[in-house]
């Protein structure tokens, strides 16, 4: 445990709690275009370019959100760069409400997506370094079921308004944000981990001078792409980047195109919109379960039963029949897979870096993560619109979720053999 961490339980508590509540409020805006699509395509009538662009927006903004967010955190701290993300996605959440065409749509996400991106790897990060050593995965985890759970709140709004309501799915997105940001402005409080390390840098400094104190910071590493490649880290950098970009590939494809999708196959969108719902509260009990399998005797176990129930649910999803009753379980299980495979990616990331270095670390690996959030919005729309229907389009998913799953039981492996990564 960080030192300061027994003498203040409370810390890890509020943190948590407010993280929780964070990604939580994430989660609604993460899902909010893929449920508001039913009422976006008969008001604008995009193409199906144009709605892979929708869908991808947010997420490209996710990526330099990510970037810079992390970069920065490692310098200025977790708590500002967390609650400048938290407002800015709110407010432009509200903006995407307010447009009145498919490139004004395109912006305000993009925008929201730099906020949101700026929070997540900072969030990740605060509950890992906030939480006993024996405790991060859990916790991680359970901050992360956050998401899931907000999404099904976003399919909850959207299956109790008519589809031309769309509007205030993304209102409740930027309102929740912004209700919460007072509340983790007054109870959260720094990584102490991070005050820690800046506090050595600052005495470092004084006892040694200016340049050898500059020297001192380049010899921890500092906070770089260069320093997340080196000292050993290369390998499981490489492998987490690999499976996080296919993990979320397959998410965000799933999540933007799945009810559409259902919907095309002969599902009404009530169904559709139930479907989702299973879908992330599958995903969200599912994460739970992980951090809590993380800590245990089964964690090996876990892990490669995820990995490897994620492509077959695919495959049986992809050959299921029309029926509603068994679509929406095979959704389910494929959620509880997804997102539990996701949670597994994001209690791993931290623990691969030092605290000088882990936003850097985390927010590059997610990062390179939302390069495959846009890619996969994308590739179902270019699919969609070369004539792949729903079996097909699943099917073609197929060797995407192999790759991934095979990269991420590697980095699983790797990380038990190598030795704890030392926290300075």
């Amino acid at each position: 445990m960080q030192p300061g961490n027994r003498d203040r339980p409370g810390l890890a508590v509020a943190t948590i709690v407010c993280c929780v509540l964070a990604v939580f409020c994430e989660g609604i805006d993460l899902q909010a275009a893929g449920v508001a699509a039913g009422g976006i395509i008969p008001e604008f009538k995009p193409s199906p370019g144009q709605l892979g662009n929708f869908f991808s927006a947010s997420t490209t903004g996710l990526l330099f959100g990510a970037l810079i967010g992390g970069w920065v955190s490692d310098s200025i701290g977790r708590k500002r760069v967390v609650l400048t993300s938290i407002v800015l996605f709110g407010l432009f959440s509200l903006l995407t409400a307010l447009s009145l065409d498919m490139q004004m749509l395109y912006w305000a996400r993009l925008l929201t997506g730099l906020g949101l991106g700026g929070a997540l790897p900072n969030l990740i990060a605060l509950v890992n370094e906030c939480s006993a050593p024996d405790r991060r995965s859990a916790n991680v985890a359970l901050a992360y079921s956050g998401a899931p759970f907000g999404g099904a709140v976003a399919s909850l709004i959207s299956m109790s308004i008519a589809a031309s309501h769309w509007r205030l799915i993304f209102i409740a997105g930027g309102v929740a944000p912004l209700i919460i940001a007072p509340i983790m402005l007054a109870k959260l409080r720094e990584s102490p981990a991070f005050e820690r390390v800046r506090a050595e840098k600052a005495m470092a400094g004084r006892a040694q001078g200016g340049s050898a104190g500059g020297a001192s910071a380049a010899g921890s590493g500092g906070s770089s792409v260069v320093a997340i490649l080196t000292a050993g880290r290369a390998i499981p950098t490489l492998l987490l980047w690999i499976s996080f970009f296919l993990g979320l590939l397959t998410l965000y494809l799933l999540l933007s195109w799945l009810p559409t999708l259902l919907v095309d196959n002969g599902m009404s969108k009530p169904q559709a919109a139930a479907a989702q719902i299973a879908f992330n509260v599958g995903g969200g009990f599912a994460a739970l379960l992980m951090g809590q399998v993380l800590e245990g005797r089964l964690r090996h176990a876990g892990i490669v039963a995820t990995f490897v129930a994620l492509p077959a649910l695919i495959l049986l999803l992809s050959r299921a029949p029309a029926a509603p009753g068994p679509t929406v379980l095979i959704v389910f299980a494929l959620g509880c897979a997804v997102l539990a495979a996701q949670s597994f990616l994001y209690a791993i990331a931290p623990a691969c870096y030092p605290t000088a270095i882990r936003g850097m670390g985390v927010g590059a690996a997610v990062a390179v993560g939302r390069i495959g959030s846009i890619a996969g919005p994308k590739l179902a729309g270019l699919l969609k619109a070369a004539g792949h229907g729903y079996s097909q389009l699943l099917t073609d998913l197929l060797p995407i979720a192999v790759i991934g799953s095979v990269t991420a039981i590697a980095l699983a492996w790797y990380t038990h053999r190598a030795k704890p990564v030392a926290d300075v």
